[in-house]
């Protein structure tokens, strides 16, 4: 039997982009892992209390969902930042996060970045250092979850952190194993059968397909799904349905 981390991005409404938590409990029965904004991109404390609970009560792994100061564009605007700013931003993330946790008698088991910050770590060996010196100052047992392939999976190996190599059942892909942008109109998977046979291809057979028809490799450790999408408690359920669902350690 096929086994994979399931991760959800969670805990991320703000006035213009409004999620209830209630959404975000319905899906936690189907997952392993989730990764809980942490107040700079979306979010807020009560948020975070609501769902370190919640995670906690389901058995549901916990993860920090770092991102640039940026609740306007919902920290999907580029920002240069020099490293030292970089390494502050995550490193303050964590410690709010973690606070729950710490009083809830939890342990934080993962970071992954957010949007921007998550793209540009793909791509920025500098960038991606920054982050990755962050995590293993605040404590070097953490799981550092990057696109497959990526620069900020490179530097986590570097900075002597675990990796989880992330792989989107919702997003579209370019012939450089990159996500398709955002922007694009082709970006979103929308169809639940769809995104299951995606999911399936890059588990069973380490590949996925890009936009153009390429056959990508690809290293599938966690898969992801978004929260806020629409079929997002059909997609968790039907992957939760066929393939056993088990968080890394």
């Amino acid at each position: 039997m096929l086994s994979i981390d399931l991760n959800c991005d969670m805990g991320e409404s703000t006035h213009l982009w409004p999620w209830s938590v209630e959404n975000d409990r319905a899906l936690l029965p189907f997952l392993s892992s989730v990764n809980l904004a942490c107040g700079f991109h979306a979010g807020d404390a009560h948020t975070m209390h609501e769902l370190v609970e919640a995670a906690l009560t389901a058995g549901v792994a916990i993860g920090a969902h770092p991102s640039f100061a940026d609740r306007e564009n919902f920290g999907r605007s580029n920002q240069l930042l020099p490293p030292e700013k970089i390494y502050d931003v995550v490193l303050y993330q964590l410690g709010a996060l973690d606070a729950f946790l710490k009083v809830m008698s939890g342990r934080l088991h993962h970071v992954k970045p957010h949007g921007a910050l998550y793209n540009m770590a793909a791509r920025d060996e500098v960038l991606a250092s920054a982050i990755c010196k962050a995590v293993y100052d605040y404590d070097p047992r953490l799981i550092v979850y990057g696109l497959s392939g990526s620069m900020l999976i490179a530097a986590a190996h570097a900075t002597g952190l675990s990796t989880c190599s992330e792989v989107f059942a919702d997003r579209t892909y370019q012939d450089d194993g990159q996500l398709t942008p955002r922007t694009a109109p082709n970006a979103l998977i929308t169809d639940t059968q769809q995104a299951v046979a995606q999911v399936l291809q890059m588990v069973q057979r380490s590949t996925v397909t890009s936009v153009n028809g390429k056959e990508v490799p690809i290293v599938a450790e966690t898969v992801c799904i978004h929260s806020d999408s629409a079929h997002a408690l059909e997609l968790a359920k039907t992957i939760h349905d066929t393939i056993t669902i088990a968080v890394k350690r």
